[in-house]
C-alpha cells in the first residue's frame, strides 16, 4: 500500500467514522492477530480538532508497531456532544467485539461502561473519574478503565489570574459553561476561592445552546468591566466559532483552556495540548493489547500546560499585553 493510500484511507476512516472492512485484515501476516479498537470522541465528524486528535492517536499507534488495515482495524463513532447518540454509538461499538475502546470524556466513557465493564477503556479528556465513578482510584483505577485526565481543577483559579493580569480593568467576569458539565462544580469552586483575592465579582452564565449563549454574553456585557472565562465543555467545543464571535463582538476579555479557540479568533488561553493525551493514550492502548490491565495502569495527569496570546484579538480589544505576559507565552499569535 502507497504511503498517499495510506492516508486517503485514514482520512475517509476518520471522516465516515465506518469500521475498515473486513477484507483488509486479510494483509496481516500470516498467523498474526489482527486487533481491533472502537473509538468514540464527543465532537463531531467534520470537526478539525477532532480530526487532529484521531490522527495524533493513530500516529503514535503506528510508532508503536500498529499498521492500520494490517494488524489493526479501528472503529470510529462521532457523537458530537450528544448524550444519546453517545449511548447508541457506545452499544455499537461494543458489538463489534473490540479488544479496547478509547473514550472521550466522561459522558462518553460513562456510556462506554454501562456496555461493558470486561473490554478494556482507555479515557482522555475527562475530569474527576474517581468523583464520577469511573475508577476507583487514580492510582489503581481498578476495573475495566483507566486514562488520561483532561486538567486538574487548580488551572481553573490560573484562568482567573490570567485574566487580570491581561485586562486589569476586569472587576466583572462572566463563566460560560454548561450546567451539566460534571466538572463544572469543582471548576467553579477554584475559580470561587481566588476571586476575592482579586476584586472579581462572578457570574455562572449556563449556557446550553447558540441562542442562550448569545442572549447571556450580550447582557452580561451591557454592564462595564466585564471579561469571561470559557471552561472546557462538549457545548463550549461545538459552539466555538460562536463563542469566540460573541465575547470579541461584545468586548470581553476571555480566557479559555485550549489553543485552538485562540487559532479560531479568542484572546487567551492557558491548557494542555489537546493532541498529547491522544498520544499517551495510544501508548496504554499498546500495553493492553499486549496484556496488561487497565486495573493496573494509573491515571495521568497533564503534566505541561501552554500559555498563547493572540495580539490582532488583543489590539481589536484595546488591551495592551504587559511584556511580562508576553515573555512566559508559549506562543503568540500576531
Amino acid at each position: 500500500m502507497s504511503l498517499d493510500q495510506l492516508h486517503r484511507r485514514e482520512f475517509i476512516t476518520l471522516l465516515g467514522s465506518a469500521a475498515v472492512a473486513c477484507p483488509l485484515a486479510a494483509r496481516a501476516q500470516q498467523g498474526e492477530r489482527v486487533r481491533r479498537i472502537g473509538v468514540l470522541m464527543n465532537k463531531a465528524a467534520d470537526d478539525s480538532e477532532g480530526r487532529s486528535e484521531a490522527s495524533a492517536f493513530l500516529a503514535a499507534l503506528q510508532e508503536r508497531g500498529w499498521t492500520l488495515g494490517g494488524n489493526l482495524l479501528i472503529d470510529y463513532r462521532w457523537g458530537a456532544g450528544d448524550a444519546n447518540l453517545c449511548r447508541t454509538y457506545a452499544a455499537e461499538l461494543v458489538a463489534d467485539a473490540p479488544d479496547v475502546l478509547l473514550g472521550e470524556g466522561g459522558t462518553v466513557v460513562g456510556a462506554l461502561q454501562r456496555v461493558t465493564r470486561d473490554v478494556p477503556i482507555v479515557f482522555v479528556g475527562t475530569t474527576d473519574p474517581v468523583n464520577r465513578g469511573l475508577v476507583a482510584s487514580l492510582s489503581r483505577p481498578g476495573g475495566n478503565t483507566t486514562g488520561f485526565l483532561q486538567f486538574e481543577f487548580g488551572i481553573s483559579g490560573k484562568w482567573l489570574e490570567l485574566l487580570k493580569e491581561i485586562a486589569p480593568r476586569v472587576t466583572r467576569v462572566a463563566i460560560i459553561r454548561d450546567p451539566t458539565q460534571f466538572s463544572g462544580v469543582g471548576v467553579l469552586a477554584a475559580i470561587q476561592a481566588i476571586a476575592p483575592l482579586l476584586r472579581v465579582d462572578l457570574s455562572p452564565v449556563d449556557a446550553r445552546d447558540v441562542d442562550a449563549i448569545e442572549s447571556a454574553t450580550r447582557d452580561f456585557a451591557r454592564q462595564s468591566d466585564g471579561g469571561a472565562i470559557v471552561p472546557p465543555s462538549g457545548v463550549s467545543t461545538k459552539h466555538r466559532d460562536q463563542i469566540i464571535a460573541f465575547t470579541n463582538h461584545y468586548q470581553l476579555p476571555t480566557v479559555y483552556a485550549y489553543r485552538y479557540f485562540v487559532t479560531g479568533g479568542g484572546l487567551i488561553s492557558y491548557g494542555p495540548d489537546t493532541n498529547e493525551p491522544y498520544r499517551l493514550a495510544a501508548g496504554y492502548v499498546d500495553r493492553i493489547l499486549k496484556g496488561e490491565k487497565p486495573a493496573d495502569l494509573p491515571v495521568q495527569a497533564p503534566t505541561k500546560y501552554e500559555l498563547v496570546i493572540d495580539l490582532k484579538t488583543a489590539k481589536t480589544l484595546g488591551l495592551d499585553i504587559p511584556p511580562t505576559l508576553l515573555a512566559r507565552a508559549d506562543e503568540v499569535i500576531e
